[in-house]
């Protein structure tokens, strides 16, 4: 394979191109060379304008109308788009919510004391939860308020609800809305399986009609399926609180047995954390000959650590091949989601062991160690055994750790953030409110290698501080701004004076750490929060979404619930929707007089920054509050656009 050395291009951060370099002199294949091979990719399929949901097809018509208007079924491009666009919701929807399933799962055996290495650690936070659902918690044994409250969890994946339990967070404005529109969110499963239904051949073939339940599905996921996800693991494995750790490949340690946690379920990792501590497993360690037992996290599974346990994270999405190129990982424990079929084969050229866990997600070269809650804290055990194991075939010279960690807070979850402010989300409304903090916004998704690895996460993240815009990341654009050193409370000087002020009085950074992608279901709780001590819809608050390098189906269901629940959001990457113009003028135009919010895309994060400040100031001016008038927002990038020209 012909590589060239392009790695500057393909990442901002110093160790991913060290490590790709080495990729280079050693002949090993990574996600950009893959890119590349694919390259030119389908325009059909880019546009969205390709069908293979029957037999009759595969489909493509010519937007442009010189091929095919109609598929054999008679479909046409807006049909397609949003049908494929609906489906894409749909497998994203289920990704986190089978999630949140499994987690509900292991604490209803926890609840029946049938698990083993799991307990209920934020008991307050679970009676909370009970008793948002009615559920009598005074003078009863904890575990009885656990079953009861597994068994009306589980209700909400069921079809004979009218909503959702968790829609009592949401303003009353907004329900009403959904309500309006047909929208409501029933239950989990009934609306994924909806999706499917209705993007069959010969069932819904209006686009606008398609669109709105896509809209429903996604919300099922957001206000359900990883709320759920984001609240058990908090009563199992602890709310977050802010934590200060290291960030990049340089926390992996040369005199240690490494194993890096990767995917994004915390139901193992948590019990291999707890092993790695085991002081026999320990004496093995170091009678291998290593100095102990450190442990790292990749993606999701990485942030959940991180803020409850303070794990170091080695990276995120497209550091995943690069970690084992160091040859100084022993381990790559899996669950799912995220986790590239590549790793078995670059591991091959080291000594590196891939082992995956969940019977769902099985990996072809990999080890299989099947996860089973009831013997949780056992395969912990095995599985950091077996990393220790490897150490003994390590090659010393082929170790290559090629950075510094840089220090990382995180751990900001709703509770932590609302104690940071007293308890109440008044100081914030009051900072907004005289413009001392102008708004916020939730970077948030994926890297793709077709962008820079972490450049849009980072520069969006830095216009927007530097103007007095707190920023909550989570997911991969957490772990991006922390390689970049803006998580820490020390970056409070990266921030503009009003932001800076309220960092430097509460200790925290200016951008902060909210958890995985499931945790993003913590920032439709503190937008609701924040609307509801306002007594608004949370359209009407200066609040925006990003997600700069998204790549995946579970990025376009958050980006879907997000504008649904009316707050206004900006894509980095086009979404392959570009055949239909009806299609494209809905999200990016038509949704706001209907949700109160809609989609833009932009790829460059400089003029994203400026899109999303002029829609806050925008929020400030209806709200009656200080703002800036959009023309001079507009003459101010005029002026950087220009300074960067010269």
């Amino acid at each position: 394979m012909n590589r060239t050395n392009s790695n500057g291009k393909h990442t901002i951060a110093g160790d991913a191109r060290e490590m790709i370099a080495r990729a280079q002199e050693e002949n090993i294949a990574t996600v950009w060379d893959r890119l590349r091979e694919q390259e030119p990719q389908c325009g059909y399929c880019a546009m969205g304008v390709s069908c293979r949901n029957c037999a009759m097809g595969p489909c493509r018509v010519d937007p442009f109308g010189e091929g095919p208007r109609k598929g054999v079924c008679g479909a046409t491009a807006d049909t397609i788009v949003a049908r494929n666009l609906g489906r894409a919701i749909a497998a994203g929807a289920s990704a986190h919510s089978d999630h949140g399933r499994d987690i509900l799962e292991t604490f209803a055996a926890l609840a029946e004391g049938k698990t083993s290495g799991y307990r209920i650690t934020d008991a307050e936070k679970l009676k909370a939860l009970a008793r948002e659902r009615g559920i009598a918690t005074d003078s009863r044994p904890i575990e009885d308020v656990a079953r009861d409250l597994a068994a009306a969890l589980f209700e909400e994946f069921g079809t004979r609800k009218e909503s959702l339990d968790f829609l009592a967070r949401v303003p009353a404005k907004r329900r009403e809305v959904w309500r309006k529109l047909g929208i409501t969110p029933r239950g989990i499963d009934r609306e994924n399986v909806e999706m499917l239904h209705r993007t069959h051949m010969g069932v819904d073939n209006d686009y606008a009609n398609i669109l709105l339940h896509a809209l429903r599905t996604s919300l099922s996921d957001g206000w359900g399926g990883s709320m759920i996800a984001t609240e058990l693991s908090d009563v199992m494995f602890g709310t977050p609180k802010p934590v200060l750790s290291r960030v990049n490949l340089g926390t992996l340690r040369a005199d240690s047995v490494n194993i890096a946690l990767h995917g994004h379920n915390p139901m193992l990792s948590d019990v291999i954390v707890q092993a790695a501590q085991d002081p026999e497993l320990v004496r093995m360690a170091k009678e291998a000959g290593a100095a102990g037992i450190n442990l790292v996290g990749l993606c999701c599974t990485g942030n959940e650590l991180l803020m409850r346990r303070g794990v170091p994270m080695a990276g995120n999405h497209l550091m995943q091949e690069l970690a084992i190129m160091t040859g100084a990982l022993e381990a790559m424990v899996v669950d799912y989601q995220c986790i590239m079929p590549s790793v078995t084969e670059v591991a091959k050229c080291f000594h590196t062991q891939v082992i995956s866990t969940f019977d769902k997600a099985r990996f072809p070269g990999a080890i299989h160690v099947r996860f089973d809650p009831e013997r949780g804290i056992e395969t912990g055990k095995e599985i950091v055994r077996r990393g220790i194991e490897a150490f003994r075939n390590r090659n010393p010279q082929r170790v290559r750790i090629p950075a510094v960690p840089v220090p990382m807070m995180a751990g900001f979850s709703v509770e932590a953030i609302l104690g940071a402010l007293g308890g109440t989300p008044q100081p914030l409304v009051d900072a907004i409110a005289k413009g001392t903090i102008r708004g916020a916004v939730g970077i948030v998704g994926c890297n793709n290698p077709k962008i820079p690895q972490d450049y849009g996460h980072v520069a969006l993240t830095r216009r927007l501080i530097e103007n007095d815009i707190l920023v909550l990341v989570t997911g991969c654009a957490a772990v991006a701004n922390g390689k970049a050193g803006q998580m820490t409370p020390e970056a409070a000087e990266m921030a503009g004076p009003g932001l800076k002020a309220v960092c430097k009085s509460l200790g925290i950074p200016p951008v902060l750490h909210v958890g995985s992608c499931v945790d993003n279901s913590r920032i439709l709780v503190l937008a609701a929060a924040l609307a509801n001590a306002l007594g608004v819809d949370i359209d009407q608050l200066p609040l925006a979404g990003a997600a700069p390098e998204w790549y995946s189906e579970k990025a376009v269901s958050i980006g879907a619930y997000v504008v649904a629940s009316g707050i206004f959001t900006v894509l980095g990457v086009e979404p392959p929707i570009f055949g239909s113009k009806k299609v494209v003028e809905l999200l990016a135009s038509g949704l706001e007089g209907v949700v109160g919010a809609k989609f833009a895309v932009e790829p460059d994060p400089e003029k994203a920054a400026a899109l999303i400040r002029k829609h806050i100031e925008a929020k400030r001016a209806a709200l009656g509050l200080p703002h800036i008038p959009p023309e001079t927002i507009h003459a101010a990038e005029t002026r950087l656009y220009a300074e960067a020209a010269d």
